[in-house]
């Protein structure tokens, strides 16, 4: 059984997988949190070429998105291989990507 350090930001990670977000396909931008991780904290994606590391710009609530790439104003967003919506303003890599910067093309 893992012990969670209710201090650590990242409490929740399995330790066998050493994993923090989740990029389900190739060309996604964003990757899915699986847990919430605090600003200036490394992230480990899950990505389908193999995993990679980038720093957290900023604190992401658990199952949130993180950007994986810069994203400019207007440019889509991709999540599950798919446009989910587009930039609503510049997104950096690390930063958390939600209704507050991006315009939603689900429910339309």
């Amino acid at each position: 059984m893992t012990t969670i350090d209710p201090a650590s930001p990242c409490e929740t990670r399995n330790p066998e997988r050493n994993v923090d977000a989740l990029q389900l396909a190739l060309q996604d931008n964003v990757a899915t949190l699986l847990h919430a991780i605090e600003a200036g904290s490394t992230c480990v994606v899950a990505a389908p070429d193999g995993p990679r590391t980038l720093k957290a710009i900023e604190s992401i609530p658990i199952h949130h998105k993180i950007a994986l790439e810069p994203i400019a104003t207007g440019e889509p967003l991709r999540k599950y291989g798919e446009i989910i919506g587009e930039a609503r303003r510049d997104i950096a890599v690390g930063a958390h990507v939600h209704i507050h910067n991006l315009i939603s093309r689900r429910a339309r």
